[in-house]
């Protein structure tokens, strides 16, 4: 058994079937990509992992809990976080501000937003909130406000964000969307940096292939809903299911 198990889940939306009877099963540490053409319904699997869609059938189970329905915040105490398509980051904040509100999430999903002076005094905290910069390597940037980030380095910090929330489980919705292949290069060498220092099992939606190439330890392509293949990155890429599905083509769609 996987630390992530989809059963049999199928999704509607009127006389579309976005997802149709799809299994899946993430293994705990690994890297796990899910890419498919336009419309196969890969946001919409991603969506159910986080409780915002509700399948129609089926099951979607983490580490021995139902995912299915649940509230953000208890989805995060699970121990999954979500990085979205757009940074989620609060922009009227500092750097270190973004990255010490989740380091004091309380148990029924709200935060303890003290004054700063306050917050402080708190060592144990502070020091995490600290750790996590350096862990993506933005300890510099601390006192910036997080609106006047690049789009690599609001990516950077939403990470930081991320970890801050100790999670077992990273899903990443199309991390480089936007990026300049700098910042994307950046980006991928970041996340093997945390899977090789934390052993988080992440899961990935992306259309850039060469980040799905050089992060992926396990590809699964969806197509109309259905998944047509599974395996490791080399024999994806022959995949005649595959070919077919692309057309030919080399990337993906969101």
């Amino acid at each position: 058994m996987g630390i992530l198990e989809v059963r049999n889940v199928s999704k509607r939306f009127g006389g579309l079937k976005a997802l149709d009877d799809v299994n899946l099963t993430i293994e705990e540490g690994t890297v796990h990509a899910i890419i498919g053409p336009n419309g196969a319904g890969k946001s919409t699997l991603l969506n159910c992992f986080v409780g915002k869609l509700i399948p129609d059938a089926g099951t979607v189970m983490f580490n021995g809990h139902s995912l299915l329905g649940q509230k953000p915040h208890k989805i995060n105490q699970l121990g999954v976080s979500r990085v979205f398509q757009t940074p989620e980051i609060f922009s009227g904040l500092s750097v270190f501000e973004n990255v010490i509100i989740p380091c004091f999430a309380k148990r029924d999903g709200s935060f303890r937003l003290h004054a700063i002076e306050t917050v402080a005094n708190e060592v144990d905290m502070v020091e995490k909130a600290e750790q996590m910069l350096i862990d993506v390597n933005m300890q510099d940037k601390r006192h910036m406000n997080a609106a006047s980030l690049s789009r690599g380095d609001k990516r950077r910090l939403e990470m930081a964000m991320c970890l801050a929330q100790d999670p077992r489980l990273l899903l990443l919705d199309e991390p480089t969307a936007g990026m300049a292949r700098a910042d994307t290069n950046n980006t991928i060498d970041l996340l093997k940096q945390i899977q090789d220092s934390r052993n988080i099992t992440m899961v990935i939606i992306e259309h850039d292939m060469h980040v799905v190439f050089s992060l992926a330890e396990r590809i699964t392509v969806l197509a109309q809903g259905t998944p047509i293949a599974e395996d490791i990155p080399a024999n994806i890429k022959g995949h005649p299911k595959v070919q077919e599905a692309y057309l030919g083509g080399a990337h993906s769609g969101a």
